[in-house]
């Protein structure tokens, strides 16, 4: 074995010694609290500066050759490991969607009874986003299936973070069997379609597979089914809502966005790399054809009757993710690239929201919608960001969502798949009355005890800062690509 090729993974490595280094930092910064000893809530901690100045190298570090153009396409391993330009992109955005989350967690972190596992919640996520570094960067099955458990067992243990809370504890256990049975069944299809092609390399299953095959039907359905319960689409969703609801408020946002997006993004590549090239092409995009269908619907109708705004934001995700799968479709370049443009804005404006509803929570405890009645006239500026995150979920323009929706619909239109985009636009119109509901009870409805006025800690401010910059500079990014187009068309 050629262990030169180790040199291929340098994100991995990067990653790696980063996790090492924090590892070691926490293990000699950070102190045990002694006997009978109540630490005091303190925002500053030496070990949340060495993670954030340590992780934000790591991803300029890595994102600098894609920017110089100096990224070549290469593998490793026989193949079981890819690199690409898009690859590295991909995991540069789930890299600063992380270093956001990382500076909103500052606040909730800093209470006493969280200040001494402040070093396991930084290296447990790291842990998680290097098994998406792997998933993302697999040719092989079974690379694949690795990076898939490194990332889905140490969500596990951040989902119930807050073990004495008997919300998180329950939320924990419940994403532990469901995670199990998931990676049961895609572990199980998985094997189906070893068996009917003889090989687990992405490149060479399609030249095998044949739609005629029953067990080709099987394996491709577990699989699909399997990808369903990890991007939460429905009718694998039904953990969701009660995992977001119980997971601290910190873990949802991660949740709802990185772990998200990077397996829309894998779903993408595999199915346009190991079923593409096949005649089951026609099978798997029938099967999302309905699943995002289902998805859009249902999540829509579910969000309306929601008042807890964590369970309200499941439903939302759940919604985007049917809109993140729609530019799998077709299994176009324009539709890979539709999707991570569309990941990149749902990050910042869904991260933002949650940077809102994470300080509000540390600050009064209050999570429902109605809590939130008249809050633009003791926090008008919370408000205002709430305001801008929400209509760029809803796709209302001139905000980066409607030109992230737009690009996908034109993916999935140019794909032969007009009819879904029409029922995805109608199930858009749908999506903005139900975040209008939140808009209203920031600035119309009355309170006569609403939440107090209060000033956010310094990383909730960065972290709102860096998602306003992302609506606005990507909804311009959006006008002129949109209008540099249309030029090129006349």
């Amino acid at each position: 074995m050629d262990y030169s090729q180790f040199l291929y993974m340098t994100e991995e490595l990067s990653l790696l010694l980063v996790i090492l280094l924090v590892f070691l930092a926490d293990l000699f910064l950070c102190r045990e609290p002694k006997e009978g000893e109540q630490l005091e809530p303190s925002a500053k901690s030496p070990i949340a500066w060495v993670v954030l100045c340590l992780f934000t190298v790591h991803t300029l570090v890595n994102l600098l050759p894609c920017l110089n153009g100096s990224m070549e396409v290469t593998s490793a391993f026989g193949g079981m490991y890819q690199h690409s330009a898009m690859m590295t992109v991909v995991k540069s955005v789930l890299n600063v969607g992380t270093l956001v989350v990382f500076l909103m967690a500052g606040g909730w972190l800093s209470r006493p009874e969280n200040q001494v596992k402040r070093g396991e919640f930084y290296l447990i996520t790291l842990f998680t986003l290097l098994g998406m570094y792997l998933m993302i960067s697999s040719g092989h099955f079974l690379m694949f299936f690795i990076g898939l458990e490194m990332a889905s067992v140490p969500m596990a243990a951040l989902v119930a973070f807050d073990k004495y809370r008997y919300e998180s504890a329950e939320a924990g256990a419940k994403f532990v069997l469901l995670a199990i049975f998931s990676s049961g069944l895609l572990l199980y299809g998985i094997s189906l379609i070893y068996g009917a092609t003889g090989t687990l390399y992405f490149d060479l299953i399609g030249a095998q597979l044949s739609s005629r095959s029953l067990m080709s039907l099987v394996g491709l359905t577990f699989f699909l089914s399997g990808m369903g319960f990890k991007i939460s689409l429905v009718p694998f969703h039904l953990w969701t809502a009660d995992t977001y609801q119980g997971a601290p408020t910190i873990v949802t946002s991660y949740l709802s966005v990185i772990s998200k997006g990077s397996a829309a993004f894998v779903l993408f590549t595999v199915l346009t790399k190991a079923f593409g090239a096949s005649d089951l092409a026609s099978e798997w995009n029938r099967a999302l054809f309905w699943i995002i269908i289902a998805s859009i619907t249902i999540a829509n109708l579910f969000a309306i009757q929601q008042q807890n705004l964590k369970r309200f934001m499941a439903f939302s995700a759940i919604s985007q993710a049917g809109y993140l799968v729609l530019g799998v479709m077709g299994g176009t370049a324009q539709g890979q690239t539709a999707l991570v443009y569309y990941l990149l804005v749902y990050m910042v404006a869904n991260l933002g929201a949650f940077a809102v509803i994470n300080v509000i929570e540390q600050q009064s405890g209050k999570i429902r919608i109605d809590d939130y009645d008249g809050l633009y006239n003791t926090n008008p500026k919370l408000s205002f960001l709430m305001t801008l995150c929400l209509f760029s979920l809803a796709g209302i323009p001139p905000f980066a969502g409607m030109f992230s929706k737009f690009f996908i619909f034109m993916a999935a239109f140019n794909a032969g798949y007009q009819w879904l985009v029409l029922i995805a636009l109608i199930n858009t119109v749908l999506s903005l009355y139900y975040y209008l509901l939140i808009v209203k009870a920031m600035y119309i409805k009355k309170n006569e005890s609403p939440i107090a006025t209060f000033r956010s800690d310094n990383g909730t401010r960065a972290a709102l800062v860096i998602c306003t910059i992302g609506v606005v500079l990507f909804g311009i990014m959006g006008v002129c690509y949109s209008y540099i187009d249309s030029l090129s068309v006349l």
